[in-house]
């Protein structure tokens, strides 16, 4: 947060050490009073969070956590302007239509200034932008977003939040999800915390592990890409993990990404990846045999202009909560 915008990148191939270094970041961070919120897909901050007395939300067709896409944090008589609003969840409405075409986009936009205006004691819901899409005569865009709001879905998507943020950790894990659906929550619980971060700006870090899923459609990438370039002005830092560099930084959002991460954090890396990661970031030859040869744990990182190789290393009380080498957790 000492930097002109507290947002981090980490690019490590698998088994560099990534998900350990960035336990060791959370448990930094907590310590310094920062509150922290991670998408985890793939339930490796269960035992952390249990640890330190977090929050921790299971997300899937059968949990009763639920959040609303609609989800404003502002009571209603006091929004003035829904307008960046309304685009992040046209963004969202658009990754669950699997594309919107430009007469849906002006549809979706005018449909949810409509359920905000008759909204009264609580927030609207997808069934409510259905409705009036469906008066809008948008029977096509209706019959894909049916599924979400009142299908095999709905349960998931069609619900009133019934979760907070106020825990210092909170974890989100999405594993349950298929693979389809985890950008989709992944894209909501994001703009969940932006707008819970404009409600009552704090120092806050949103941790996202494996951020390349969101690169792999336009409307997650502009919003991410987005969420990235506003985090400062909330007091909000975004980390990004992803051991996909090359997929990453092959895309014009996820290169914008990079550029407006003050800290970079690069971990070992393969053949397959290290020309990308070379060329943008601007490392000397040395720093790239370093990346091809280093150890686990080891990483070179990139702060501003400055460039510093360093080993990440955990206390010995810290080092059990947060290894996930099966040797360790599952010793006899």
């Amino acid at each position: 947060f000492s930097l002109h915008n507290a947002n981090s990148i980490t690019f490590a191939s698998s088994g560099a050490g990534k998900s350990y270094t960035t336990k060791v970041e959370i448990l930094r961070q907590l310590m310094q009073g920062t509150k922290v919120i991670v998408i985890d897909p793939e339930r490796e901050y269960e035992r952390l969070t249990k640890s330190v007395g977090g929050t921790y939300i299971k997300v899937s067709a059968k949990s009763k956590q639920k959040i609303n896409p609609f989800d404003l944090a502002t009571t209603f008589h006091k929004i003035s302007d829904l307008s960046e609003h309304t685009q992040d969840l046209t963004e969202v409405i658009g990754l669950m239509a699997e594309g919107l075409n430009s007469r849906e986009k002006a549809a979706v936009d005018k449909a949810i200034l409509k359920i905000y205006k008759k909204a009264k004691k609580q927030q609207p819901l997808l069934e409510d932008l259905y409705v009036e899409l469906k008066d809008l005569g948008q029977m096509k865009l209706c019959e894909r977003l049916e599924r979400y709001s009142s299908g095999s879905l709905a349960e998931v998507f069609n619900s009133q939040t019934n979760i907070k943020l106020d825990n210092r950790l909170v974890v989100f894990d999405i594993k349950d999800l298929p693979e389809s659906l985890r950008k989709i929550m992944m894209l909501i619980i994001s703009n969940f915390v932006k707008n819970q971060v404009m409600a009552k700006p704090e120092k806050r870090l949103l941790i996202i592990d494996e951020g390349w899923l969101l690169l792999e459609h336009e409307e997650s990438a502009r919003f991410v890409a987005g969420l990235v370039r506003r985090a400062r002005k909330y007091y909000l830092g975004v980390s990004i993990i992803s051991q996909q560099a090359r997929d990453f930084l092959k895309s014009d959002y996820g290169r914008a990404i990079a550029s407006q991460s003050a800290l970079r954090i690069l971990m070992r890396q393969d053949t397959t990846t290290i020309k990308g990661v070379v060329s943008e970031f601007n490392l000397s030859e040395y720093e790239q045999s370093f990346l091809l040869t280093c150890e686990r744990g080891d990483a070179l990182l990139i702060a501003d202009q400055n460039h510093v190789a360093v080993k990440v290393v955990a206390s010995d009380k810290e080092h059990p909560l947060i290894t996930t080498n099966p040797a360790e957790l599952y010793a006899s």
